[in-house]
């Protein structure tokens, strides 16, 4: 294998997963990454990618050191290590504190800490990945790249809710948004292929998790998640919007427990508990095909529920320029989109049939209908932006430490 002289080891630390990825920051290119799924359980194991190639490790039950351990081990054995310069990590909230990435030290880890108030299923994690990545590389600088930075700097009539303002003011209560480093990474490509820098984009990033977003320029204007991932859209196992009077509803009225009802909310319901099948929109879409009702039921919950955020979207721009669907469903299911534009045609939105169905695998396209508002497909890449982000920070670091020496 030839080995770039700078790489950067891309982290996602879950809280019972990690992701890695060692990306050359200029070139994007990743001749290694993988993932080690079940940390702390008997089914732990590693998969990992080397260019064409993938091989399944079984591991025993491992938690975040152990298991950067082992993929020290692994990256040793493809011969990255001795290039890998930086490490990035993605960090799902940093609340009010950060609206960029940063430099990781001991303020900044102990602000990731205190958001998981706000994110109590992932930024625990993130900072026990930081924790043992800083154990793992002791004299590699360490970047976190967060998911609401993009947000950061919403208008105040969309980040606050219409509760007593002093649930902001003395508890930070507000809308945060998420996805932001894939939405910075669209915007960009948004430039690129347009060759224009104002536009009004509405943006849908769809995945298990979704949301859409009004981005005006390389600005967000509004978003659809909020103060948690929990808000917005269907998800594939989140609710998204609902009465907020239903958890109280269902412990009171029905019995049922309250961390019972959240588990539901986060984890039983969107697509899956919608179709009682599964939370993949391409199980669903198969089924659908097959004349199965309750697929066919949750995906057009799904589709209009979307339609409505999406036309919802344009109200924070005044207007709309062009519509991006991307993340794995937006740029994938061909069906998704299909079905949600024919719900905004009133709009002026409509597709080519042919090149909506053709685009698929992580093509870039056009697929609009020559009298349609411009509508795109595009891939998304938030490990590469997290990756140039290090590498920059990085780089500034030394020439700082370099200037005072």
């Amino acid at each position: 294998m030839t080995v770039a002289p700078h790489y950067v080891l891309v982290l996602n630390c879950g809280s019972s997963s990690l992701k890695f990825a060692v990306i050359d920051p200029e070139t994007g290119t990743t001749p290694v990454k993988g993932t080690v799924e079940c940390l702390d359980q008997a089914c732990a194991r590693m998969t990992v990618t080397n260019g064409t190639d993938s091989y399944r490790r079984e591991i025993r039950p491992a938690n975040h050191a152990q298991a950067l351990a082992r993929m020290v081990a692994v990256l040793d054995g493809e011969g990255v290590m001795n290039a890998i310069r930086a490490i990035g990590h993605r960090v799902v909230h940093g609340g009010e504190y950060f609206s960029e990435s940063v430099r990781i030290d001991e303020k900044v880890r102990a602000r990731i800490a205190e958001c998981a108030r706000l994110a109590p299923l992932h930024n625990p994690a993130h900072v026990t990945g930081i924790e043992a990545a800083q154990k793992a590389f002791p004299d590699l600088p360490q970047v976190a790249v967060f998911d609401t930075a993009f947000h950061h700097k919403l208008p105040e009539k969309a980040y606050l809710y219409p509760l007593p303002l002093r649930f902001y003011r003395d508890y930070h209560i507000r809308k945060y948004g998420f996805h932001g480093t894939s939405y910075r990474y669209i915007a960009t490509r948004i430039q690129a292929l347009t060759g224009q820098e104002t536009l009004r984009s509405v943006v849908c990033h769809l995945g298990n998790g979704g949301s859409v977003a009004a981005i005006a320029g390389d600005n967000s204007r509004d978003t659809t998640m909020g103060l948690t991932p929990l808000e917005g859209i269907v998800h594939g196992t989140r609710c998204g919007d609902i009465d907020p009077a239903i958890p109280r509803i269902l412990t009171e009225q029905f019995g049922i427990a309250a961390e019972e009802v959240e588990a539901i909310l986060w984890r039983q319901s969107g697509l899956l508990g919608l179709s009682r099948i599964s939370n993949d929109c391409r199980t669903l879409e198969a089924r659908r095909g097959q004349g199965d009702q309750a697929a066919e039921r949750a995906l057009e919950v799904y589709c209009y529920r979307l339609a409505k955020h999406i036309a919802g979207q344009m109200v924070a721009l005044n207007g709309c320029d062009l519509l991006v669907f991307t993340g794995g469903i937006g740029e994938n299911s061909s069906y998704i989109r299909a079905r949600t534009v024919e719900q905004l045609a009133f709009l002026g939105c409509r597709l080519d049939e042919t090149r909506n169905a053709e685009t698929l695998g992580g093509r870039t396209a056009l697929i609009s209908a020559p009298d349609s508002m411009p509508i795109w497909v595009i891939p998304t890449d938030e490990e590469l932006l997290i990756a140039r982000d290090t590498a920059r920070l990085a780089a500034a670091g030394k020439n700082e430490e370099e200037a005072k020496a």
